[in-house]
């Protein structure tokens, strides 16, 4: 394990700041990199990824917190929206941890590629898309919540990519789509996080100092230097041109996606 400590540490430092420069979750490039870091530790070939999830997740429940603060402090977090959303949000990230459990590793290693592609896609042509009506009635934001929270236990995110794009289409503002989002985020992390920790926890030949499917190094090394970057990404995306850094990172998530589909070959 120590082998590997400083690479848990340059991981939280490079996605802390990532996230504070770019608005996106750090999920994106976290699961990828514990996948290939996991597997040169040595962790069970078919549950990589499972415990890629759940420690990315287990990350965002400590990180989101503060954007969630930096977020209310402007006033642009729709508590209201929050509310209604998050039964669903809740109930759809435990089933979707819970299932990730029962489905073949290769189904969940191509579903997170194609997410991955989608959300490169998104963020390299800048894809917004148009306002259409107010927030659904609570039913359907019950139904939303849960397709959310389903997609973001099985690819490890706090749920921006789809969450932003909901927020605008229910004719949110950017600034209150994106802080709205940062708080769906937590309990989206704090649900999978728990989640990955129950279906885990009777399993067998795990590594040690897991806590289900929790790896626990990687959590409070990552958390902790990211932590100290995510400000001064914050910091520099008013000095930086984040458009161009944008397109940038979608090339990387690319490449990671295809370093991905390239090791299940």
């Amino acid at each position: 394990m120590t082998l590997y400590l400083p690479h848990y540490l340059a991981l939280g430092l490079v996605s802390g700041f990532v996230a504070g420069l770019l608005g996106v979750g750090g999920g994106l490039l976290m699961v990828p990199v514990l996948v290939f870091i996991f597997t040169a530790e040595g962790f069970p070939a078919d549950r990589v990824l499972l415990f890629a999830l759940a420690t990315s997740l287990a990350i965002i429940a400590f990180t989101s917190l503060s954007s969630v603060r930096a977020h209310h402090a402007h006033g642009a977090v729709n508590w209201t929206a929050l509310r209604r959303i998050s039964p669903g949000i809740v109930t759809g990230t435990l089933f979707g941890a819970w299932l990730a459990t029962l489905l073949p590793a290769t189904f969940l290693k191509y579903f997170f590629v194609a997410f991955l592609f989608y959300a490169a896609t998104q963020m390299l042509l800048n894809i917004k898309p148009h306002a259409h009506r107010g927030l659904p009635g609570s039913a359907a934001m019950f139904a939303v919540g849960n397709v959310i929270g389903v997609v973001s236990s099985w690819v490890g995110i706090g749920g921006g990519t789809l969450s932003v794009p909901f927020l605008l289409w229910c004719n949110a503002k950017m600034h209150e789509a994106i802080g709205t989002s940062a708080a769906i985020g937590f309990p989206i992390a704090l649900a999978g996080t728990l989640g990955y920790i129950l279906s885990g926890w009777n399993a067998t030949a795990m590594p040690a100092h897991s806590l289900g499917y929790v790896y626990l190094p990687a959590l409070v090394l990552v958390a902790l230097a990211s932590i100290f970057t995510a400000p001064l990404g914050a910091r520099a995306a008013h000095k930086l041109p984040v458009a161009t850094l944008k397109k940038i990172f979608a090339v990387l998530l690319y490449s990671l996606g295809i370093k991905m589909v390239l090791s299940l070959t």
